[in-house]
């Protein structure tokens, strides 16, 4: 009886030291490597309904009738680059540059719905530049999980001009993670975020709106 009482306390002591070592053993992987950089992908679901081909012609009108549609759209989708560095085990800060855009031809129909003239690969882009804060609440070996905020600058320009006449524009920027998720596998980490882009110079002049509601990324820590 002595022996089993002894052997149930140290099973029970080697129960409460093991998740001690684990944690530490944690918190040394995640300073030894605090530097983290990320490259990923990003949807354009935002521009994908703003911007779209026309679903009708006008075919009731005189050939002398013109108008100008907006065909062919093309997305770039997002692609980003982020770095972040860790100050402790729960919060990290960093950069991010973000770019997408958006291609279409100008077509010039009359009033049959016959092309008269296209102008191809008339475009918009967006640059965004802004430092990143992230919360990571959950640490594990092989998974992380995470929200983060960043704000600052979007740079927009293409064909098009502004009322302005001016063909790029500036106005601030702003990405909420809302959850994200990293697979943890030795220096290199997969990650899956889910949050939102926005862009804008005044209330009168959007660039993004909920765009990159969702980001894949692939990084590396040194």
């Amino acid at each position: 009886m002595r022996r089993i009482l002894t052997l149930i306390i140290s099973a029970f002591q080697l129960f409460l030291v093991c998740p001690q070592q684990t944690k530490a053993e944690t918190k040394f992987e995640i300073t030894d490597r605090p530097h983290e950089i990320r490259i990923g992908w990003g949807d354009q679901l935002f521009e994908t309904l703003v911007w779209h081909n026309p679903t009708a012609f006008v075919r009731t009108l005189p050939e002398t009738y013109r108008k100008t549609y907006h065909e062919n759209h093309r997305y770039t989708q997002h692609l980003w680059l982020e770095y972040q560095k860790r100050h402790n085990y729960w919060f990290a800060y960093g950069a991010m540059v973000d770019l997408s855009g958006v291609l279409w031809d100008e077509v010039t129909r009359n009033g049959n719905a016959s092309e008269i003239a296209r102008t191809p690969a008339c475009h918009f882009y967006n640059i965004v530049c802004m430092p990143t804060i992230r919360f990571t609440y959950y640490h594990h070996p092989y998974v992380n999980l995470y929200s983060g905020f960043g704000a600052g600058l979007c740079i927009n320009g293409g064909t098009e001009t502004n009322l302005r006449g001016h063909h790029t524009d500036f106005g601030w920027a702003a990405y909420i993670c809302i959850l994200g998720v990293s697979a943890n596998y030795d220096r290199w980490c997969w990650s899956f975020d889910l949050g939102g882009l926005y862009a804008m110079r005044d209330l009168n002049t959007i660039f993004m709106a909920s765009s990159r509601i969702i980001s894949l990324g692939l990084g590396v820590r040194f």
